[in-house]
């Protein structure tokens, strides 16, 4: 189509779904053990732990972001060793735009996945105990089996909040075209400087991704 820079066009796009399938993965396996762990035991304190973890669901994504930026920057402890380590600052890199997408799409993945594991019967996992099973064979052969329609529910709207970031991947991943530009960003400066048709594609790409994701959540249902 006339004044569309296909090579502009679709290098946010790609960034984007490769963001969201590196922190729908990471948020996935961090799920599973938050929501598997903490649905099977109680103690003192769980419910402020299960508060702190639900917290960036409520908190605004420039304030998490914030807390990243000066949790990973260079002047914190971790943020010098992560320098040293890799020999590169991890601020302003695609991985900082991963670990942002994360950390905002964690408690929506550790809520449905905690719901998911609720329904499965205790007693189903107590009799493969007593037959012998350990807890990691109880949860790979009992509970993840049956709670697996929660657990493909929730990859995917990790995956979908993973691609709508905005806020706290600005932060701490920049607007770098070809390097950590992703689509809610592209967006935001598209509209800034008046490409608006550009905007409009952009607009247009997030959004039928969101609903072929939003689709196969309802079709599961």
């Amino acid at each position: 189509m006339p004044g569309i820079d296909w090579n502009a066009f679709l290098s946010p796009v790609l960034l984007s779904v490769k963001v969201s399938l590196a922190a729908s993965a990471l948020v996935f396996v961090l799920g599973i053990a938050a929501a598997w762990g903490l649905s099977r035991r109680t103690f003192p304190g769980k419910t402020l732990l299960e508060t702190a973890l639900m917290l960036p669901l409520v908190l605004p994504p420039t304030v998490i972001g914030f807390i990243l930026l000066v949790f990973l920057g260079k002047k914190s402890w971790f943020g010098r060793w992560i320098e040293a380590w890799f020999a590169a600052p991890l601020i302003f890199t695609w991985w900082a735009a991963v670990i942002a997408a994360v950390v905002v799409a964690f408690p929506l993945v550790y809520q449905t996945m905690k719901v998911g594991f609720a329904s499965v019967e205790r007693s189903l996992e107590d009799a493969a105990r007593s037959a012998g099973a350990g807890e990691w064979q109880v949860l790979r052969y009992i509970t993840l089996p049956l709670a697996w329609r929660s657990l493909a529910t929730a990859y995917i709207l990790g995956f979908a909040r993973a691609l709508g970031e905005f806020g706290a991947t600005l932060m701490i991943a920049g607007n770098i075209p070809g390097k950590t530009q992703t689509v809610p960003t592209a967006i935001y400066m598209a509209v800034e400087s008046g490409r608006m048709t550009l905007a409009w594609w952009w607009t247009g790409s997030i959004i039928v991704i969101s609903f072929m994701m939003m689709l196969i959540v309802n079709k599961r249902k």
